[in-house]
């Protein structure tokens, strides 16, 4: 029986398993990009593709840690209530 958690496929279950490792800090900016890049806006339901997008999108400037982490949080919810 292994010990590790099996690893979703699901384009919204990786996404919030990114932002959250983001979030505790177990996971830099480009960690967080190179996920976000790789979601498929396809799998995803029109507003969580958008919160996505957002939360790149903020990833891209020099706005405060703490704006981005509210975005963060944002998307996290979007994904979590499939909008």
């Amino acid at each position: 029986m292994s010990t590790s958690p099996e690893l979703s496929t699901r384009a919204d279950d990786r996404m919030v398993t990114a932002i959250s490792r983001w979030l505790a800090r177990h996971a830099d900016d480009a960690e967080l990009r190179r996920e976000l890049r790789q979601s498929s806006p396809g799998e995803l339901t029109p507003g969580q593709a958008a919160a996505v997008a957002e939360l790149a999108a903020i990833l891209e400037t020099d706005a405060p840690h703490a704006d981005v982490e509210m975005v963060a949080r944002e998307t996290l919810e979007a994904l979590a209530l499939g909008d």
